[in-house]
């Protein structure tokens, strides 16, 4: 085991960080004070400078009290503990005045899971290429994004804020340059960075940005009242912040789960009962998540779309996209009761119905089993027409749009996650043959990686920029291409008109 450090001055203390061949690793660097006690549900608050040097050399708590395998195919393991604002810094040029590119990673989890101490999420190979790495923690669940009658929303928001003034202020002690500041997340994380990017509070903070996989996830301020007071009403608590501070981790989480709950038992259909669980998948297109940044008025001003339709974030460039079958895995238990099931039989359930049902099956024959036309519509419905939407909004900012379409022969789709291990060219690692097989093409992380990092370093991932007449995305298979008018399926789903 390596046991030589490597020393940073910050603007709180010393950190000392774990020296690795060719990087080095800060791990768990408080950027808050613990959100606990009278700031449990407060705005996070910058963390007191500390004396002496402090041991950056494991994981700090995350915000996540159980680990929620359930909801991500990434290992993502949860830390106990209070202190659990941090970020995680990976460098090859630590204690330099390098100035070398930075990539911030806000991970996913729905808003309610996750961590950012994912093996998947080291800086390692971006280290190699010359990028400074970090990873950030914000508070999930009620906690981060429930309404409360006397607390400040958006809380992890704010998190995600403090997180970014950190680096701003930082980042150079590490090797980086402030300037070249890309933020990046996958799922939640990725509608979080659609959400800095549509933020005025956040336009100095980073220069550039890239989504990966991320739906469309501003609620209403009423849509957050009206959770936030059920949300109290369940716990038999006062919607205050002294009544909900009387709570455990447990019982918020516990809540959580009875308010969220859908019911995954099988519905009956035109044809006969089916194992489908059309009451998740109708709340997941339709309703949307309950637990997701709040357009207050002020912190976020507007839906997203509309700050980005008002020329919002316009002076930095975009990367976004999506696996072309996010979530096509929760029909897999259900293929065989599916098989002489017609599509038509659920996708009318899921609200879709009429002109617009007959024009999405023409523009998706190529998938013959229901439980594949359904598994697509899902998909499209919640991310692959977000990210064309997004694209339209920015008009002619520099806006960037791919779909990762290589199929895992696990899943036999690309599925929700799959994409990450090739993001952060991390094949070899534990539980990436879960998801992606014994032989994942290391060709193909290479072209994915090697993009992103094209893009951290000089602003151009190296494929032409989204034009409305061309419609042009990139097409990460074995071999990529690049593709014009690649969202067209879609297209029969969208709300207004995209060219």
């Amino acid at each position: 085991m390596n046991t030589e450090t490597v020393d940073v001055s910050t603007t709180a203390g010393t950190v000392r960080g774990i020296q690795r061949e060719g990087s080095a690793a800060f791990l768990g660097i408080p950027f808050a004070e613990a959100p606990v006690g009278d700031l449990r549900f407060a705005a996070p608050v910058p963390h007191a400078p500390w004396e002496g040097v402090r041991e950056a050399t494991a994981f700090g708590a995350t915000p996540q009290r159980k680990a929620l395998m359930e909801v991500t195919l990434i290992p993502e393991p949860s830390y106990p503990g209070e202190s659990t604002l941090n970020v995680n810094v990976f460098t090859p040029a630590p204690a330099t005045d390098a100035a070398l590119p930075v990539l911030v990673y806000i991970h996913g989890g729905g808003f309610v899971a996750g961590s950012p101490a994912s093996p998947w999420y080291d800086g390692a190979a971006f280290n190699r290429d010359g990028v400074v790495t970090v990873s950030v923690s914000y508070r999930l669940g009620f906690d981060g994004f429930g309404w409360i009658e006397d607390a400040p929303h958006n809380r992890g928001v704010l998190d995600w804020l403090l997180a970014l003034e950190w680096v701003r202020d930082n980042i150079a002690a590490f090797g980086g340059d402030p300037t070249r500041v890309t933020i990046s997340g996958q799922s939640a994380g990725g509608a979080a960075v659609t959400t800095l990017l549509g933020m005025p509070r956040a336009q100095g903070l980073f220069s550039q940005a890239y989504s990966i996989s991320g739906p469309m996830a501003d609620i209403s301020l009423d849509q957050a009242e009206d959770f936030g007071r059920r949300f109290a009403q369940e716990a038999g608590v006062p919607p205050t912040r002294a009544g909900l501070s009387s709570l455990t981790d447990e019982q918020i989480i516990a809540v959580q789960e009875r308010l969220a709950s859908v019911g995954p038992a099988a519905e009956p259909t035109p044809d006969g009962p089916l194992a489908v669980p059309i009451a998740g998948l109708r709340a997941l297109v339709g309703e949307g998540l309950t637990l997701a940044p709040v357009v207050d008025g002020e912190l976020i001003p507007g839906p997203a779309l509309d700050s980005l339709r008002a020329g919002i974030g316009h002076d930095k460039g975009f990367i976004l996209g999506a696996t072309d079958d996010e979530f096509s895995m929760m029909l897999a238990g259900a293929r065989d009761s599916l098989e002489h099931v017609p599509p038509e039989a659920i996708l009318d359930q899921l609200g879709l119905i009429g002109d617009g049902l007959n024009a999405y099956l023409a523009a998706n024959e190529a998938n013959r089993h229901t439980a594949d036309v359904v598994g697509r519509f899902v998909t499209d419905k919640m991310f692959r027409s977000a990210a064309l939407l997004i694209a339209e909004a920015r008009g002619d900012a520099a806006t960037w749009l791919y779909r990762f379409s290589w199929q895992s022969p696990v899943f036999g789709a690309a599925v929700h996650c799959l994409d990450m291990p090739f993001i952060f060219d991390c094949l070899a690692l534990d539980r990436v043959e879960a998801i992606a097989g014994s032989e994942p093409p290391q060709v193909l992380a290479d072209n994915v990686h090697g993009d992103v990092v094209a893009f951290i370093r000089d602003g151009d991932p190296g494929w032409p920029r989204f034009d409305r007449s061309t419609e042009t995305a990139k097409i990460f298979d074995a071999p990529s291409h690049v593709e014009q008018h690649a969202y067209d399926a879609v297209k029969a789903l969208l709300p207004i008109p995209v060219a």
